[in-house]
């Protein structure tokens, strides 16, 4: 009778993770706040232009793919309520993100990745092994994955055509709010990590990055 218990209730804990990982590869993804830039004129761009920016979108839609599912693994397995509990909040605005640069990626006339279940699926297992070394580790890890992120984010927002306003504001919050989610890791007791475990998440983010602005 327990073991039957103890099989339901796993089951019952996995349906809706498995629901999250569903969500967030395959529907559209919600928001409360408004999209930024939203008001603005489209610019006149050219198809060339329009390509480029839809492809910088997407290799940002990835990203927040990746996102969903590190802070879906890392929730899993942290021992803290309070750091599950950031884990989520974040969560939700990474889920905003999604939402932002599915819109923008559709104003401009992409598609987005056709690779996104792959990375989704790379990165919930990385999230747990990540969790499993600890909260400290765990943190540690999604404030360099942040870092790293602002890093591509400013990148990008130098290679956005000057007169496309629109995604320039989307970047920019976006940003923002990766810079406060690794601020928020650091308070909560992220370690540093070595550095051959930062060059192996540079040598990742790159090879994503190539593969998504493609396809």
């Amino acid at each position: 009778m327990q073991s039957d218990l103890r099989e339901i209730a796993l089951i019952d804990s996995i349906i809706p993770e498995f629901d999250k990982a569903l969500r967030a590869v395959f529907a559209a993804a919600p928001t409360r706040r408004p999209m930024p830039g939203q008001d603005l004129p489209e610019a006149e761009m050219s198809d060339d232009e329009k390509r480029h920016v839809a492809a910088l979108m997407r290799v940002n839609h990835c990203g927040e793919i990746c996102a969903q599912a590190l802070y879906q693994g890392q929730a899993l397995i942290s021992r803290d309520p309070a750091v599950r509990r950031e884990l989520d909040q974040a969560a939700w605005e990474e889920t905003e993100h999604l939402n932002w640069t599915e819109r923008r990626i559709a104003e401009l006339g992409g598609r987005k990745s056709v690779l996104n279940p792959l990375w989704y699926a790379g990165s919930l297992a990385i999230g747990m092994f990540a969790g499993k070394c600890g909260d400290a580790w765990s943190l540690g890890f999604l404030a360099e994955t942040e870092r790293q992120v602002e890093g591509h984010l400013e990148s990008h927002k130098a290679s956005l055509p000057a007169q496309d306003g629109k995604s320039w504001e989307v970047l920019e919050q976006m940003k923002s709010d990766e810079s406060r989610h690794a601020e928020t890791a650091r308070q909560y007791g992220a370690r540093e990590l070595p550095l051959p475990v930062k060059w192996a998440m540079k040598l990742s983010s790159k090879v994503m990055t190539k593969l998504s602005y493609l396809a």
